[in-house]
């Protein structure tokens, strides 16, 4: 391994979230709420918040580092970063972020965090509401391509043409993550299952996309807390260590007006392997997955290139049997996701694949040592990362 490696030097020492709210719905404010889920956090942790002495966001939160460090009074800011870009593409290089700092000797206890309340602020769904248009959709707006969805559609749509992939393939994420969120209260669809008629019936958003293959948009804060690994195995829960992590994008990945070369991806052809040089595991090793769902043909596109099986087996390995815990093949978002638990720009998943770790999931999948994590398909730059137990060091 390489001495230029974050593998096991870090570890989250704990989570914590606000409850999750229906986009608009939420009573208190953003900032409120990240302050409410690092706190939560702390607590998890056993961590005093004043000892935080970093921050780590993504997606352009807007909360101050240096506004949050004085509502938590810490003894001193020695970090504060935001990952480039918007989109959930940087929920795992936060992390990263985070860990570099810590394992750089430039902080020793970082909180990563991402918060929203789309009624205080706009909603991330919509298109851009500007009077002019600039840059790249200056060549899409014009002709009607307003939306994350109608951009994404066409990747997709390229893809399945190329490779054969049915509705079905799609349909069997979405149900795997309706199905975990009937176990998991904290999820906003909990009580809402999902099954193959009611998705067949569902309205068109842009095809190849129905309802139930969007994400939701909601209110709420996740957080976690990165600290140096020597330090985890004092802290009240099973540490989970950081293994690998990389974040990028293929060769001109946002070449202007949808001609990247590599037009029917998900962004991490050239990212996958980096994460798993880094984490010095394979596929095959991987327990449990989280992927972000923008779509689920995002998520579609991000399992074949992470390497979980070729395009050409998607109709046969996506199979609603496979994606399910605790005895699945592959069990995929177990907390609910995007699709279902909730839409917090995929910092939830995080907190999904360290709870399958530590063993206290909605969706327990047995003996798990190695979880990944996903951030952002369709977007560019993303991420991803893969947490490991003690045993995996």
């Amino acid at each position: 391994m390489s001495e230029r490696s974050l593998r096991g030097k870090t570890a989250i020492a704990g989570i914590g979230e606000t409850t999750y709210y229906k986009h608009g719905q939420a009573p208190e404010s953003e900032f409120k709420l990240a302050l409410m889920a690092i706190l939560a956090a702390c607590e998890d942790a056993g961590i005093d918040p004043r000892d935080i002495d970093g921050f780590s966001s993504y997606s352009n939160d807007r909360n101050d580092p240096s506004r949050l460090a004085a509502a938590l009074g810490t003894k001193e800011l020695r970090f504060s970063n935001m990952q480039w870009g918007g989109g959930g593409g940087g929920g795992a290089a936060a992390v990263g972020n985070a860990a570099a700092a810590v394992a750089g000797g430039m902080a020793d206890c970082v909180v990563v965090f991402r918060a929203l309340a789309q009624g205080q602020f706009a909603r991330f769904g919509q298109g851009a509401q500007t009077p002019t248009i600039s840059g790249d959709m200056a060549m899409a707006n014009p002709y009607g391509l307003l939306s994350p969805g109608q951009r994404y559609a066409m990747k997709m749509m390229r893809f399945m043409h190329d490779h054969g992939v049915r509705q079905e393939a799609q349909r069997a994420i979405a149900m795997a993550s309706y199905h975990h969120a009937q176990n998991n209260p904290r999820a906003v669809m909990n009580g809402r299952p999902l099954d193959e008629e009611k998705y067949d019936n569902s309205r068109w958003i842009v095809e190849p996309f129905r309802l139930f293959d969007c994400c939701m948009e909601n209110d709420g804060a996740a957080a976690l807390i990165v600290v140096p690994a020597d330090r985890a195995k004092d802290l009240p829960h099973t540490p989970s260590y950081l293994l690998g992590v990389a974040a990028g994008s293929d060769h001109r990945c946002a070449a202007p007006s949808h001609n990247a070369p590599n037009y029917a991806s998900s962004s991490f052809s050239s990212v996958a392997p980096h994460l798993y040089e880094m984490a010095q595991v394979t596929p095959k090793d991987v327990d449990v997955v989280q992927n972000y769902e923008n779509f689920t043909g995002g998520v579609l596109m991000s399992l074949v290139e992470h390497g979980f099986f070729a395009p050409e087996e998607a109709n046969d390995f996506l199979k609603v049997e496979n994606l399910l815990a605790p005895t699945g093949k592959m069990p995929l978002n177990t907390s609910g996701g995007n699709l279902a638990e909730c839409y917090m720009h995929g910092l939830e998943l995080q907190l999904e694949a360290i709870r399958q770790i530590r063993g206290d999931s909605p969706n327990p999948v047995a003996n798990v040592n190695v979880s990944i994590v996903c951030s952002g398909p369709m977007v560019t730059p993303v991420s991803s990362l893969i947490f490991g137990s003690e045993a995996t060091l």
